[in-house]
């Protein structure tokens, strides 16, 4: 071969190798966009229970934490409707495709959060409001439960196997931007308009901002395509009976699967929440801070995991994804017994700290749930394994966590159970991890020809004619 030639060849593999990069960069960017979209709706939500809608939509009583509880069980409902929304666009994901199904599920999002935004109060139509409340937020759940999967599968099964791990974990990095903005929004209606503007109708420009980011993510994901290892697995499942998909499939083939992909969430969700929801809770009713503060504090550790959350993606590239569980449910178990005595000195900095260190501590659980779950389940699978997984989990998690904390500090009037059902939930996680098989580096391809083997159809004998 001429050296001309060689150059070519390698000229050539190079274009090849950045026109690769650059579409894998589009994809990350569609799975982003809507990932960002949810979040901010979602924490947006949360966000309000907690300063608005204990207020406006339910009635007042003498002890301040019952209209926070009742928010919060809204709040819940979310949670609860998440598994479902889970199942459904899992069954039709992995029939049908992440790209379509993730544009229904952004469109679902915005219109029930932008709907909140026009909501009576319990002034104005009495107990129909909480009623509608739920409602909308009952359809943003299930959304949000269809989302998740979608998003971290269209990137994971476009990335190589060398670093899947990099790559899957910037969807997760969606979560903290949304949050972010969410933040963002609700801090400077906080702070320029007075109590009284931002109880009566300041809130609400906030949900309907969403419509605008609706619209730019939805455009974003029409420009691209779903994976080649989901083409081939969706032509399977289209030529042959025998090839089955859908949840309980999942639950029959990979039970044990599905348990640890839970087992998985559970601690890191449960911090989450406690770092982003409960720690408004305490700091303003507890700790005495005001509202805008402890915005403003959010919002820059939000900003600090954002910039973490790539660069733990890429440790579990490079120590593996079980060593990262493992350090993420040891840290989940350590970090409220050293925060909550930051989080009381009320000093800006010091509470600033305990909050980033809580959000890099279920960091370096998030930026791998993308990969440990995905390498858990087969392409004919995956959506459902992964999305019930994680969906399933946020009911007894997330969706309970800032409601079992309220209560645990209003009858015990210290933070230290708080702290302790934390470390339980931490310990969940780490017993977890400790049963996990190290996938690093694995093929997608070698985990659906494996699934091919262990669950082929028995094929009877053919029958021997007699005489």
């Amino acid at each position: 071969m001429s050296v001309q030639s060689e150059s070519r060849q390698g000229s050539s593999g190079a274009v090849g190798k950045k026109n690769e990069v650059k579409g894998l960069r589009r994809v990350v960017t569609a799975s982003m966009a809507g990932t960002i979209v949810e979040w901010y709706e979602f924490f947006l939500y949360a966000t309000a229970a907690t300063l608005v809608f204990n207020v406006i939509f339910f009635p007042q009583s003498d002890n301040p934490f019952d209209g926070i509880i009742a928010a919060f069980g809204t709040y819940a409902v979310g949670f609860i409707a998440r598994p479902l929304g889970g199942i459904v666009f899992a069954h039709f994901g992995d029939r049908y495709g992440r790209k379509h199904l993730l544009q229904v599920a952004i469109v679902m999002v915005g219109a029930s959060t932008f709907l909140m935004g026009c909501l009576p109060t319990f002034d104005q139509i009495g107990y129909w409001a909480p009623v509608l409340l739920v409602g909308l937020r009952f359809i943003q759940g299930i959304a949000v439960g269809g989302e998740w999967g979608g998003a971290v599968l269209l990137v994971a099964e476009h990335a190589p196997k060398e670093n899947r791990g990099f790559w899957s974990s910037w969807p997760q990095a969606a979560l903290p931007l949304g949050n972010l903005l969410a933040t963002i929004v609700l801090l400077v209606l906080s702070t320029t308009l007075s109590d009284e503007a931002f109880l009566s109708w300041g809130w609400r420009v906030g949900f309907w901002l969403s419509i605008v980011i609706v619209a730019i993510g939805y455009y974003v994901r029409t420009k691209v395509e779903d994976a080649e290892i989901f083409q081939s697995t969706k032509e399977e499942i289209e030529n042959s009976e025998e090839v089955r998909y859908g949840v309980f499939e999942v639950l029959k083939k990979y039970p044990r699967g599905v348990l640890k992909a839970m087992g998985v969430k559970f601690g890191e969700n449960v911090l989450y929440y406690m770092v982003v929801t409960f720690s408004i809770t305490y700091l303003k009713t507890w700790v005495g801070m005001d509202t805008s503060s402890i915005l403003g504090l959010l919002l820059l550790a939000h900003f600090v995991q954002f910039l973490v959350m790539p660069l733990l993606g890429r440790l579990n590239d490079i120590i593996g994804r079980k060593p990262m569980q493992i350090i993420g449910g040891v840290l989940t178990i350590l970090w409220p017994f050293v925060a909550f005595p930051m989080l009381n000195t009320a000093q800006p900095f010091i509470v600033f700290a305990a909050i980033a260190l809580g959000l890099i501590v279920q960091s370096f659980l998030y930026s791998g749930q993308p990969v440990v779950m995905a390498e858990m389940f087969p392409t004919r699978m995956r959506y459902a394994g992964v999305s019930f997984g994680y969906q399933m989990t946020a009911i007894f998690a997330g969706s309970m966590a800032p409601i079992i904390a309220t209560a645990l500090l209003s009858n015990f009037e210290s933070w230290i159970p708080v702290a302790i059902y934390i470390a339980i939930a931490g310990s969940i996680t780490l017993l977890t991890a400790l049963t996990l098989r190290e996938t690093k580096g694995i093929a997608l391809e070698d985990i659906d020809e494996a699934d091919r083997k262990a669950h082929a159809p028995v094929k009877e004998p053919a029958a021997v004619p007699v005489g």
